[in-house]
């Protein structure tokens, strides 16, 4: 540990460094259309967050240090009162190769609707449902940049799970989720992972081949005889994380307004082999009406192997079970782009459950008022749903979540 206090000295006090913070602080309101159906949940919550960023680059800007803690107080909601390292991270960059050492973010994916192929980091899910926000991953990544492609190689020390809401969260399943977990891998949240990423442009194409060998980040869940009063009725689940290999494709090709978008993934390791796929595209229709906004078409396919309704009998048997919410679905939506001053956007989009699961929908808009503030809005639900589905429990947490960000 002293060691790498004298490493940090050194890095923050590189003479001719260029050297400065940004970030932001935000307040967030969080209200529901519906009353609750566990009676220890509310009508509305709020929230503080606290992102600041130091960045620091030095070596004719071959050295790069960032360092970004992430900071979140809710009103009720313990879970998500919560802290975390979003990066601390050192990068050497030299002519054909570049390292990444230390605490980092790394992002992969095309979709608009999931994220199939984003693996290296942990969901920070109660942040947002949406899967956007990720914990800091510690790793070890070296970046080979080569005329074939660019080879990203990851040695990943360290598992972060998933945190659920507690019992006053919401939106939360209508079955609470247990704190405490269970590993596979006798090593637990100590195990090593490892992942491999080829990435190529070729033409008008972006493609990304990658496989990830470690323990998966999203568990599936398992019911223990201490967890149901009585044997009929599940009160309380418990996540199980086991060691997974998934190959993951995922394909990006722009032809004039048409953008074509593929994930797709093969995963062995929990229970049966797991395929799914989200494809489509995006087209936009620039300057309608001969004006400065532009209107985006998106629609896309989502297939998954696993089935979106929950068995009840198997889970109670001690079978351990995963369901995902996008079986057989379409994805139907349009981004408005303004291109004015304030950068306002908005984005409404739908998904549709084709073997007649229910819907649900998203709206996200955002708008900038003068250099330092942003404000943002969120509504997202669901209708229809079947009582067996896995959505079921979201029925009453159609939900507005409204932001106001500083930024400096």
């Amino acid at each position: 540990m002293k060691r790498l206090l004298c490493a940090l000295a050194c890095l923050l006090h590189t003479p001719g460094a260029h050297a400065e913070w940004r970030g932001y602080v935000s307040a967030e309101l969080l209200g529901f259309q519906e009353a609750p159906r566990d009676a220890r949940q509310h009508d509305a919550y709020a929230s503080l967050a606290f992102e600041p960023e130091y960045f620091r680059e030095w070596n004719r800007r071959d050295d790069l240090f960032t360092f970004k803690p992430y900071f979140l107080v809710d009103s009720h909601d313990d879970n998500r009162t919560h802290a975390d390292i979003r990066e601390l991270s050192w990068i050497h960059v030299a002519r054909d190769w570049e390292t990444n050492i230390g605490i980092s973010k790394v992002y992969w994916g095309v979709t608009e609707a999931v994220h199939l192929v984003d693996i290296i980091n942990q969901t920070d899910l109660v942040v947002n449902e949406d899967g956007e926000d990720k914990l800091g991953q510690p790793m070890a990544k070296l970046t080979l940049i080569r005329d074939y492609g660019v080879v990203d190689l990851f040695v990943l020390p360290g598992f972060r799970e998933r945190t659920f809401p507690d019992i006053e969260g919401r939106p939360r399943f209508g079955i609470p989720v247990n704190d405490d977990v269970l590993y596979e891998s006798g090593a637990e949240e100590l195990h090593t992972d490892f992942a491999v990423r080829w990435s190529h442009s070729i033409g008008e194409f972006d493609i990304g081949v990658a496989h990830f060998a470690g323990t998966a980040r999203e568990p599936r869940f398992v019911v223990l005889p201490a967890d149901f009063t009585p044997p009929s009725t599940i009160a309380k689940v418990t996540p199980l994380y086991e060691i997974i290999n998934q190959t993951s494709l995922d394909l990006q090709a722009i032809f004039g307004g048409w953008l074509l978008k593929l994930e797709a993934i093969v995963r062995s390791g929990q229970g049966k082999r797991v395929r799914a796929v989200a494809g489509g595209y995006e087209y936009t229709f620039v300057g309608v009406n001969d004006s400065q906004i532009d209107i985006g078409i998106i629609t896309e396919y989502l297939y998954d192997s696993r089935s979106d309704d929950i068995n009840l009998g198997a889970a109670l048997a001690g079978q351990p079970f995963s369901t995902s919410p996008f079986q057989n679905d379409l994805v139907l939506g349009a981004r408005f782009t303004l291109n004015d001053a304030a950068s306002s956007e908005l984005l409404a989009s739908m998904i549709v459950d084709l073997d007649g699961g229910g819907q649900s929908y998203n709206l996200e808009a955002s708008r900038r008022f003068g250099d330092s503030w942003k404000l943002s809005l969120e509504a997202r639900g669901v209708m229809n749903i079947p009582a067996n589905n896995v959505l079921s429990g979201f029925e009453d947490d159609n939900r507005f979540r409204l932001e106001l960000a500083r930024y400096f």
